[in-house]
């Protein structure tokens, strides 16, 4: 357990540097709002493009995988749901966002450096080939919830078009579509181009582990306890919890794609759940406490499952 602490504990220093630098007034918050715009316009995409390009995609898009993982996601959001409205009395409306922040899993920031510390940076196809898809079923699932709740049950025009604008205006899927045409199409980028993208890529990772902690001084909890433990658990817990049960069961997973689908689903609340609060207004305060009570928590829960991923292949 000490050695697996070690091997991931720099990610959670760095995630500290950056809280703390906020904390102590070194830089402004500013500053870090204007880094992580810049990380999630250029630098994100530019590393999804760098890497789903080369992808195999034969090799990684395995069905059995994206069953595995989007099973249990998706669990976690009905339970979030549900749970929201049903023991903490909350709106629908509020209970779409807290089952949001159950959905949204930080498989990027955090996902791929700790899978990466953890069994290799040979092992991240699976990784990648979850991230293709995830910002495109999140976003559909939690706004199409939204609304419904939002007009009770009816689904309309306008619903339709805000769900395509959010989906589409998004560089993440920007950068998406980019690598998928050119992985697709065997088209060669130009190496000058090439270069200049992995070298944004390159930083991005760092960049964001750093600007993570200064986010978080922002997601101060505000009374919602019980419901950021429960998604905090269902994040944590839960979702691996599925993800290990059909990956080793009847999907018939590969240990080396069933260490990165288990470990990727074991990552906390994405800060995407924050924004998505933000942008309807609704439960901000109990998506901010989600995300920082379970990245908090995944420093506990993280080396736990890498643990029993490395027992799982003795």
């Amino acid at each position: 357990m000490l050695e697996i602490l070690l091997i991931i504990s720099p990610i959670f220093i760095i995630i500290g540097t950056g809280f703390a630098a906020i904390r102590t007034g070194v830089i402004p918050i500013a500053a870090i709002d204007g880094m992580m715009k810049v990380i999630l316009t250029f630098g994100f995409p530019c590393l999804l493009f760098s890497k789903i390009s080369r992808l195999d995609l034969a090799a990684a898009f395995d069905p059995a995988l994206f069953v595995s993982f989007y099973t249990g996601a998706l669990s976690c959001f009905m339970l979030g749901m549900l749970g929201a409205r049903l023991i903490f009395n909350r709106p629908w409306t509020d209970s779409v966002v807290i089952g949001f922040a159950a959905l949204f899993t930080n498989c990027l920031m955090l996902g791929v450096p700790i899978t990466a510390r953890a069994f290799g940076p040979d092992t991240l196809g699976p990784n990648f080939a979850i991230i293709s898809i995830h910002s495109p079923i999140c976003f559909l699932v939690g706004i199409t919830a939204m609304e419904l709740a939002k007009a009770d049950g009816q689904f309309s025009a306008a619903s339709l078009k805000l769900i395509t604008r959010e989906v589409v205006r998004n560089p993440l899927m920007i950068g998406l579509a980019a690598a998928f045409i050119v992985n697709l199409s065997g088209l060669t980028v130009p190496s000058p181009i090439m270069d200049s993208v992995d070298m944004l890529a390159e930083a991005a990772l760092p960049a964001a582990i750093f600007g993570l902690g200064g986010v978080l001084t922002k997601c101060e909890p505000k009374r919602a306890f019980g419901e950021a433990a429960m998604v905090a658990g269902l994040s944590l817990i839960i979702h691996p919890l599925i993800v290990i049960g059909l990956a080793t069961g009847p999907m018939h997973l590969p240990l080396e794609v069933t260490q990165s689908a288990v470990l990727t689903a074991a990552m906390p609340s994405g800060l995407i759940a924050f924004v998505f609060a933000q942008l309807y207004g609704r439960a901000t305060g109990a998506a901010a406490s989600a995300v920082m009570f379970a990245t908090v928590g995944s420093l506990i829960t993280a080396p736990i499952w890498i643990l029993i991923l490395r027992q799982l292949g003795s």
